[in-house]
């Protein structure tokens, strides 16, 4: 809800506006080539949106004011073939289809527009569509986020984007109509830019930045100044705010002007004021290396390298160097080789630059036993978590558990959106209590369905690229799904889906991802249904089943391998031809030591299927972390052993090979360290050779 009572959001719903053009077309007026020769007349291609709130628009009329002479945006040519020394994107654009196919399609021409002395407006635009501002060269970036405001103050009071305009007891913009507000969707983070306005005293939520690349100027704002008329032409601000306008694009085609010259003021980036760290977070841990994540909040432009040290009790130490990733949402993954198996780590994260006051980043973890060596290994896993103070991780540590897996709706984000996403998992991972347990030990996790988007949704989620990077921002697994080509993917960048397995000892964990692929073509298992893995995950996850040793393997799901018992339909009975696929698989390869896991009812059970796969197959159902069940997802079921509706609750999974024959003890726990009951099982009794 924005600070004024309307909620764009519910508004936006609603369906988009159509585009104003509001602009002759005009001949084509070539531009000379060389700055010298630049018309006194700057030229101006202009795309502006009637948006749902305001119904306002304005930019192409002010810019005439300002001396502009002005054309519509051609959108079916080039930046650099559109003739004009400025393009200007109105207020809300990104609403309309026009905006954000152009900036995907013109990305490099727009950059190439200003490396060659153009310049780049983009006015206010909705988080929602896009918090990030995509065609930004990757030295450059700008965030935007939800806050509104009423206040703009002058930064750089000098710039001669700030100079003329009229202050009012020391702000700028004043007196504008009830309802508009002067800045919508303030910067939330920026790289590389400078701060000329903000809305907040010391530069904090700025809206108007300006980044320099090659000869030319962006210029990212959050300001809705060109919303001055309404679709007949008449004003909708006052006389004094429509003057304002009037004066802030005047002043925009004198810097048109200089820096056609060259002769435009230097751009000193305004460092980012730091942010909360999150993290460290330490992921994947095998028996010689280790992943280690951080977000620490400092500005990257100032801060892009950090070092991690990594130390054991015997003097050992190891140093790597790794860059701030600000494609990452300014996070680091740090890869540490030349670790020795069953051995305790200590580690440190500080920035290379000195950053006075900022305490380093430190943790610990444990690397995993050799394979084969006997070995315990005592893991935790759970879903259905929430973002706030929840003691049920600390009674993850205190119970003894060395690694943790988190199985779908970890944290839940509800959203499509980028920004959205990424904020979601950092206030999950921010969590104190989660905070120091994920410092402390290896820690993996796949999503179910309110982290891929929403409830109950499947592969058909138009967002499901953007929760996916956001997913991959803030994890640390070993692998993320796959690259386009079929690959395994092991580095942070677009791909396919969140699968990905790890083995701790005596267990090997298959993290499948049921979401990605649902619902998305025909069925590896019968082409006449919708697939739920998918071809490619189908075959990796057989090739991995085949290939492991682990005495046991869970594979793990965050849907349920039943029936919901409800009218959903995000289960594995509703793809019961991939789940017997599968279990046929396990029963024809004789693979031994298997058993299935999952969350997301809000319930915990176990499940007995008896010798379905040439042994007893087990379920573990492992939910909730927060405090909400469902009972009436307590469903009957003939294989069922035992249940409990009860909050606050984890897997404690122990896995023995010190004993013959190796033992498996699955017990579900709550945060009050009650045992709600617990299965039992040797490796014989699961499938190995007595």
């Amino acid at each position: 809800m924005s600070p004024d009572g309307i909620h764009r959001r519910s508004l936006l719903v609603g369906g988009a506006a159509a585009l104003t053009t509001a602009v002759a077309t005009l001949p084509a007026h070539a531009v000379p080539t060389t700055p010298a020769a630049a018309p006194a007349q700057p030229r101006a291609a202009v795309l502006e949106y009637t948006d749902q709130w305001t119904h306002a628009t304005g930019l192409a009329e002010l810019l005439r004011r300002a001396g502009f002479t002005v054309v519509p945006l051609d959108t079916t040519r080039s930046a650099t073939a559109q003739d004009v020394d400025l393009i200007a994107f109105g207020s809300f654009t990104n609403n309309g289809s026009q905006y954000p196919a152009y900036v995907a399609a013109q990305a490099a021409s727009l950059r190439d527009f200003v490396a060659g002395g153009g310049v780049v407006l983009d006015l206010a635009q909705s988080d929602q569509f896009g918090a990030a501002v995509s065609y930004l060269p990757a030295a450059l970036g700008a965030v935007r986020t939800d806050a509104d405001y009423d206040t703009v103050l002058p930064i750089v009071a000098d710039h001669p984007l700030v100079a003329a305009l009229p202050r009012s007891s020391g702000r700028v913009f004043t007196g504008r109509a009830a309802g508009i507000r002067v800045s919508w969707e303030t910067v939330g983070s920026w790289r590389a830019m400078r701060v000329l306005m903000a809305c907040t005293a010391g530069g904090a939520n700025p809206c108007l930045l300006e980044g320099a690349h090659g000869a030319g100027r962006f210029l990212v704002a959050s300001l809705t100044v060109d919303k001055c008329f309404n679709s007949s032409g008449a004003t909708v601000q006052p006389a004094a705010a429509v003057q304002d306008s009037v004066t802030f694009f005047t002043a925009l085609a004198g810097y048109v002007a200089l820096v056609r010259a060259g002769t435009a003021p230097a751009v000193p980036p305004t460092p980012m004021p730091a942010q909360a760290s999150v993290g460290p977070l330490v992921g994947h841990v095998d028996t010689t290396t280790a992943r280690l994540w951080a977000r620490p909040g400092l500005d990257p432009a100032v801060h892009p390298v950090w070092r991690c040290t990594v130390r054991r009790a015997d003097g050992w130490s190891k140093v790597v160097d790794v860059p701030i990733s600000t494609a990452n949402d300014d996070t680091l993954l740090a890869d540490i080789p030349g670790l020795r198996a069953a051995t305790h780590y200590e580690f440190t994260l500080a920035p290379i630059v000195a950053a006075p006051g900022f305490i380093p980043l430190t943790g610990s973890f444990a690397t995993a036993p050799a394979d084969g060596a006997p070995a315990v290994v005592t893991m935790g896993l759970g879903s259905c978590a929430p973002s706030t103070p929840n003691t049920v991780w600390t009674r993850v540590v205190e119970e003894g558990c060395d690694s943790f897996v988190l199985l779908g709706d970890t944290p839940y984000v509800d959203s499509g959106n980028l920004a959205v996403a990424r904020t979601k998992h950092r206030e999950f991972l921010a969590q104190p209590e989660i905070a120091q347990m994920v410092s402390t030990m290896p820690t993996w996790g796949t999503w179910d369905d309110h982290d891929f988007g929403g409830n109950g949704i499947n592969g058909s989620f138009a967002g499901k690229v953007n929760t996916r990077t956001a997913f991959v921002d803030y994890r640390a697994n070993a692998s993320f799904g796959h690259a386009d080509d079929g690959t395994r993917l092991t580095t942070r960048t677009a791909g396919r889906a969140v699968y990905t397995s790890f083995r701790r000892g005596p267990v090997e964990v298959f993290l499948l991802d049921p979401r990605w692929f649902s619902n998305t073509g025909p069925s590896w298992a019968d082409p006449t249904r919708t697939t739920c893995l998918g071809q490619v995950q189908w075959d990796w996850l057989r090739a991995s089943l085949r290939a492991s040793t682990a005495p046991f393997k869970a594979i793990t799901s965050g849907m349920i391998w039943d029936d919901k018992g409800n009218s959903e339909t995000d289960d594995w009975a509703t793809y019961q031809y991939e789940k017997d696929a599968i279990l046929d698989f396990l029963a024809a390869e004789r693979i031994p030591g298997c058993f299935l896991v999952s969350g997301d009812v809000h319930v915990s059970r176990a499940l007995n299927y008896g010798p379905r796969i040439g042994y007893d197959l087990w379920q573990f159902i492992v939910s909730p972390l927060h405090g909400s069940t469902i009972a009436s997802l307590n469903t009957p079921h003939p294989a069922l052993v035992a249940s409990a509706v009860e909050p606050y609750v984890f897997l404690k999974l122990v896995a023995d090979t010190t004993v013959s024959p190796a033992t498996l003890t699955a017990t579900w726990i709550n945060r009050a360290g009650r045992r709600l009951f617990e299965v039992h099982r040797t490796a014989t009794e699961l499938g190995h050779p007595a």
